[in-house]
């Protein structure tokens, strides 16, 4: 269970942006993926007058595509996704359900690399 909240603000021009509270005056320990994809190119600081950290996401050129895209916004300490982003790129007719198994493959995957980390740890 991560202690982190994650919060969307906006997007903005290929910017996602979102608030985290809950790390304190610690830097949060995040990772951003897109199609089991390290995006390296986010940015995270510290606003000490609002006392919580912006988190500013370029979404990947290729995220921007046909069919369902999803960015997982994890916490790496916990291991928990905290936060996605979701695009449609198409006119779908069952979007929602759609976009709800994009989503479940997605934590599917992450559950599958936090089993085998956790095996290798165990052996």
């Amino acid at each position: 269970m991560s202690l982190l909240n994650l919060t969307k603000t906006r997007m903005l021009e290929g910017m996602w942006q979102g608030i985290i509270t809950g790390a304190g005056d610690t830097k949060p320990d995040i990772a951003v993926s897109h199609a089991n994809t390290n995006v390296p190119d986010f940015q995270l600081f510290r606003d000490e007058a609002a006392n919580h950290w912006v988190l500013t996401i370029p979404v990947p050129a290729t995220a921007v595509a046909d069919g369902i895209q999803t960015i997982l916004i994890v916490d790496r300490l916990a291991d928990v996704k905290i936060g996605e982003i979701v695009l449609i790129g198409d006119d779908l007719s069952n979007g929602s359900l759609q976009a709800e198994m994009e989503l479940l493959r997605a934590e599917l995957d992450m559950l599958k690399r936090a089993f085998r980390r956790h095996c290798i740890e165990t052996a």
